[in-house]
């Protein structure tokens, strides 16, 4: 049986994976809007789209859960650039699109924030031993070492590590924007060795550029792929929530209370804004902590007690 394996570029990747997203949301409104009669474009106006934006806060989920506001807008955004784009093809008079107001997004702080001591314990937890956990292991402490998101992870390329000025390159990332960020040399050591140890022996398919291979060695691992090979490592170690963004929250919460600047980290986590950054100086409790030690009044009486000696 003969099969052909198509390798395509980080961006191409993006754009396909932005396509079916907005796809999906499309078809799901027209499902909703061919049951209510509602056949024509033209005939979708600013009342008929707050009726869906009612319908999505009130539907529930299977296990009875509502949509977050995260989800409902990003069902909401495809409609306001597919409606962008009929009026101005002139396909329709009017975006009835155009001022539609998208739930606001909950600003929750990260439920689980790893200690250092915490990460250790799980990037210590692959078998060394076998091609798997090599590349495990090259995973982890590059998730640890620059906090990039694992969609960014699935459209890393070799040629993604620039060894020599110790930096990685991320095409297309969140927002569609390229961004050049550090690596640390722990990590460039272990994505080394898992490049010139592991990598050629798990290969599969010559052509094949994916940083990060699936263990069949055909593709490179997906966003899923991606998760299902680091949540089994944080089950192990006791971490019953939460997968790869774990250690995006960790890298940025240690290197804050180490003394990085918001706006360094803002750069490696490829936020647009400082606000969507500065979520993390809520959980950065260290340097709050030493603080509140050293002038909060009852923790002054406490470290000034004299020292009780012991009975003999």
């Amino acid at each position: 049986m003969l099969t052909t394996h198509f390798d395509l570029p980080a961006r191409l990747k993006s754009q396909l994976s932005t396509l079916k997203v907005q796809t999906h949301h499309s078809y799901r409104f027209i499902c909703w809007a061919t049951e209510r009669g509602i056949g024509y474009a033209a005939e979708v106006t600013r009342p008929v789209l707050e009726s869906y934006q009612r319908y999505l806060y009130q539907y529930r989920k299977p296990n009875g859960e509502p949509l977050t506001s995260r989800t409902q807008r990003t069902t909401l955004q495809p409609l306001q650039v597919w409606f962008s784009w009929l009026a101005k093809q002139g396909i329709i008079l009017a975006n009835p699109a155009a001022d539609l107001e998208l739930p606001r997004l909950e600003k929750r702080l990260p439920r689980t924030i790893l200690s250092v001591e915490q990460v250790e314990e799980i990037v210590t937890l692959c078998d060394l031993s076998t091609l798997q956990g090599i590349r495990d292991r090259a995973l982890l402490e590059l998730l640890w070492s620059t906090g990039i998101r694992r969609g960014e992870v699935a459209n890393l390329e070799i040629y993604s590590a620039d060894f020599s000025r110790k930096t990685l390159t991320i095409v297309q990332g969140k927002g569609k924007e390229d961004r050049v960020i550090p690596v640390g040399e722990r990590a460039l050591r272990w994505l080394n060795r898992y490049l010139h140890q592991v990598r050629p022996d798990i290969l599969a398919v010559p052509d094949c550029r994916a940083l990060f291979l699936a263990m069949d060695g055909l593709a490179g691992l997906t966003a899923n792929g991606i998760t299902l090979a680091v949540v089994p490592y944080l089950r192990a170690a006791g971490i019953e929530k939460g997968s790869c963004h774990l250690f995006r929250h960790a890298m940025a919460t240690q290197m804050l209370e180490n003394g990085a600047d918001l706006r360094w980290i803002q750069a490696m986590l490829g936020h647009r804004s400082v606000e969507s950054t500065q979520i993390y100086t809520q959980v950065s409790i260290r340097a709050l902590q030493a603080v509140h030690g050293s002038t909060h009044p009852a923790e002054q009486r406490e470290n000034n007690k004299p020292e009780v000696a012991d009975e003999k």
